[in-house]
């Protein structure tokens, strides 16, 4: 690795005439031509800075540490990664990552490893909304929760989750506005805090329409995978058209694909017999369903710069660490592609 002295021996200047160049702080301090060198020099080797030197210095060392449950390891978590990484990178950081693999029992060796490292601050990233019990961490580290909640909320952790109150109520508007009154609902109770958001945001979206909420239109898989999805999907489509919903409204994508193959396997069209909206904008899933499915966004990458800038605001700006924890809910806009049209027969 080429050093300051090397340069400088090269150039016949002082350590300290290269340090003042490579920092641009020799205006006025080094002969300009002799500048120009010194620059040419460090940039035909590609010069850098001795980050463990400038750590000692600053007592930074421009890293971020990052414990992940499954996050790294699961493409529809993995833009989280990729948002926390750019907004890292923009600000001058680097994120140090430690995956494990859902192995709660890894999550204190990894940030006792982390911290041993000096990184300046931590998030802890879930691939899905949930309580996290912290492990002990200093009280002048900054810690953010990526898509989750502190279960203790005196941790001083900020947080940043999906508002996916509000998507379900943005998703269910939707069908009410091109028509559709008998709109069903197929919740996940593996999940449950997703589960209950958006539940209340269906159930809020048709009372705040003057529809009364039907029970009978309200349909429970075990998880979030299309196979679960199957069995409930033909006790909600299997019925006469007077009692069967207009449209229906999916916990997830993977749970709307099940309902589009139910519904082709009774001989209805999706969207002219039946209009379905999801939630989270699976890659691969969402747009690659015929038609599109319109579902509502999880805002993965925002999320990701959120927890990065807000765990920098803190290393960086002393006053904000004196503030108290922050938990925001990132706003979850709706993605409206081909599968909703107006019911054949309003109800």
């Amino acid at each position: 690795m080429l050093r300051m002295k090397d340069i400088a021996s090269q150039v016949g200047v002082s350590v300290s005439s290269v340090s003042l160049v490579l920092n641009n702080r020799d205006a006025g301090r080094v002969n300009a031509a002799v500048a120009t060198e010194i620059r040419d020099l460090a940039n035909s080797f590609g010069y850098v800075p001795n980050q463990l030197a400038r750590s000692l210095k600053s007592k930074q060392t421009r890293t971020i540490g990052l414990v992940s449950d499954r996050v790294a390891s699961v493409p529809f978590s993995s833009h989280m990664l990729g948002g926390a990484q750019a907004a890292a990178w923009q600000r001058g950081y680097i994120l140090m990552l430690i995956d494990t693999g859902g192995d709660a029992d890894l999550q204190t060796p990894a940030v006792q490893s982390l911290l041993q490292r000096n990184v300046d601050g931590l998030i802890f990233a879930s691939t899905f909304h949930r309580t996290v019990d912290l492990p002990p961490v200093p009280a002048t580290t900054p810690v953010v929760l990526l898509d989750g909640r502190p279960e203790d909320t005196t941790s001083g952790a900020d947080w940043v989750v999906p508002d996916e109150e509000h998507g379900a109520r943005d998703a269910v508007t939707h069908l009410i506005g091109a028509g559709h009154r008998r709109i069903g609902f197929c919740s996940v109770r593996a999940y449950p805090i997703a589960d209950e958001l958006r539940t209340r945001g269906y159930v809020e979206s048709l009372t705040g329409a003057g529809i009364t909420v039907d029970p009978d239109l309200m349909v429970v898989a075990d998880d979030a995978a299309t196979s679960f999805a199957l069995e409930p999907a033909r006790r909600l489509l299997n019925r006469p058209t007077s009692s069967r919903p207009t449209a229906v409204f999916c916990f997830g994508d993977q749970i709307a694909m099940g309902f589009y193959q139910v519904a082709r396997e009774l001989g209805l069209e999706v969207p002219t017999d039946l209009s379905i909206v999801g939630f989270d904008n699976q890659e691969f899933v969402a747009d690659a369903l015929d038609p599109g499915l319109t579902t509502v966004q999880l805002p993965h990458a925002r999320m990701g710069e959120w927890a990065v800038d807000r765990v920098l605001d803190r290393v960086e700006d002393n006053s904000s660490a004196a503030e108290a924890p922050q938990g925001h809910r990132m706003a979850c806009p709706l993605v409206v592609r081909s599968s909703v049209s107006t019911p054949l027969d309003p109800p």
